[in-house]
């Protein structure tokens, strides 16, 4: 058995962990993937870098109305293929060599999996082990057990990023922001897009009022089906399709519906990789939604309490599935493994996430159902307003009958409890109301304490402020905010 001062499990914001106050620690990064993690090889980066060509063909179907006739003339599919991938490979590829070159830092190009406490057995045989581990070994899309779900037309979004040809037909399964965002590049790159969902409704974590505006929109753009359960998927012969889907209804199994199809794209979800760890053979706690179970330092828990040497974080044991999350989380490790005596929390108060389709989503803390629980709990009010971007000058430029910035506070303090915005450039408003909540700047001094760019489209954000019902000058509440998603 080989045994290093720290075995780092994951190649995506682990890797980052290691600076150079870790220089002289005999040190293992182990991942059987592809170097560099989710983000940047199969997630947020290469989705974006789709996602920004698809809103500028977007925006050419909505110029007519604003007196500018224009038109896509054409999509070439594998140049921008292979620009994305040219790009994020060489940046993998780049950073696994700059860590072989590492005299103290061993590469494992393999899964890997417990053994028993704090002892790990690499896919080649070779067991390993640390009195300082770190699992971050993320998390992977989930393959819904049905027939056909193997088939070459069947992607996840680990896969559909690199097909040769843009499709004529798409099914999207699934009505998370995987799928409204692939939906999105795919309808305004020129396939006929469907998407199904089981439920009748999408995007289920945000606030009900932003999914409701965001499904209205969408629906003009492409096929929304919901309350279908995908059920088989089969290879087809004809020229009009490579693939029939089945749909059925959850309540009634004898309605159907078929779609036909030139891909499939499985976007229902992903899961953490706990289980191909075999976290719990290494005497690790693993939550019921299958996260291994964390404390506020990233530590580790075995039978609840922090398990000696085991650190995690990002998507194997975070909630939230965000970059933004793991790299702060990574931070709070990378301090407290050097600082057993100082340990510091991760802050997940104010968590902010983004939507990158058409319209744009973004939101932070509670939604309105959640702040009217928690004011019920904590004998206060809330105030609640919602500004549509067409009521600001700029909103009058672009025409614009689709954005809306909803923010919720409560009444008595004006503390921002929630912001919820679907609309153009969504996820850059929200920005400035993410930083009010987490440095504790109450509605009207974040409103009335700073000029406001006349006409910029952030009007809207400072007029929903101002929308508010609360005091002038009330300091904020000192007891600490609870609860929210």
């Amino acid at each position: 058995m080989r045994t290093f001062d720290l075995i780092i499990i994951g190649s995506g914001s682990g890797n980052s962990i290691l600076n150079e106050d870790y220089e002289g620690l005999d040190v293992a990064i182990v991942d059987g993937g592809t170097f560099g993690g989710t983000c940047l090889n199969v997630g947020c980066i290469p989705t974006k870098m789709y996602a920004y060509p698809a809103t500028l063909a977007r925006h050419t179907a909505d110029a007519d109305r604003l007196g500018v006739r224009a038109e896509v003339q054409e999509v070439r599919w594998r140049e921008m293929r292979d620009r994305i991938f040219g790009r994020i490979d060489a940046i993998s590829q780049g950073g696994l060599e700059y860590r072989r070159t590492l005299p103290q830092v061993t590469v494992y190009q393999e899964h890997v999996r417990f053994i028993r406490p704090r002892v790990l057995r690499t896919a080649s045989g070779e067991e390993i082990t640390a009195p300082q581990i770190v699992v971050a070994s993320g998390s992977r899309p989930v393959r819904p057990n049905v027939p056909g779900i193997d088939l070459p037309q069947v992607h996840t979004s680990d896969t559909v990023m690199r097909i040769d040809e843009l499709p004529r037909r798409v099914v999207v399964v699934g009505g998370g922001y995987i799928g409204a965002e692939f939906a999105h590049v795919f309808s305004s790159l020129g396939s006929r897009v469907t998407q199904v969902n089981r439920s009748q409704r999408l995007l289920r974590y945000h606030d009900p009022e932003i999914a409701e505006r965001f499904a209205r929109e969408a629906s003009r753009q492409w096929k929304l089906e919901t309350g279908w359960a995908l059920s088989a998927i089969e290879e087809w012969a004809g020229d009009e399709c490579a693939a029939m889907v089945t749909f059925r209804d959850p309540e009634d199994p004898e309605l159907t519906l078929r779609l036909p199809a030139d891909i499939v794209l499985v976007a229902t979800g992903r899961q953490p990789n706990t289980d191909v760890l075999d976290a719990r053979a290494g005497g690790l706690d693993v939550r019921e939604d299958g996260l291994l179970a964390v404390d506020e330092y990233q530590r580790a828990l075995s039978d609840g309490a922090p398990a000696e040497g085991v650190w995690a974080l990002g998507d194997i044991s975070s909630p939230y599935q965000l970059k933004h999350v793991a790299n702060a989380e990574a931070r709070t490790v990378q301090h407290n493994l050097l600082n057993p005596g100082d340990l510091r929390a991760t802050d997940h108060r104010f968590v902010p996430s983004a939507v990158f389709s058409s319209p744009q989503i973004a939101s932070v803390g509670m939604t309105q159902d959640e702040a009217e629980q928690w004011a019920v709990e904590h004998g206060t009010e809330i105030t609640v307003k919602v500004q549509d971007y067409g009521a600001t000058a700029y909103g009058w430029a672009m025409e614009d009958h689709t954005g809306l910035c909803k923010l919720i506070a409560e009444k008595g303090t004006g503390r921002l409890l929630g912001a919820h915005l679907v609309g153009e450039e969504a996820s850059l408003l929200i920005q400035p109301l993410v930083q009010a909540m987490s440095f504790g700047l109450d509605a009207h001094t974040m409103a009335r304490g700073q000029y406001w760019i006349h006409p910029a489209l952030t009007e809207v954000v400072e007029n929903a402020l101002l929308g508010l019902e609360v005091p002038e000058h009330s300091p904020l509440a000192r007891q600490e905010l609870v609860g929210g998603r």
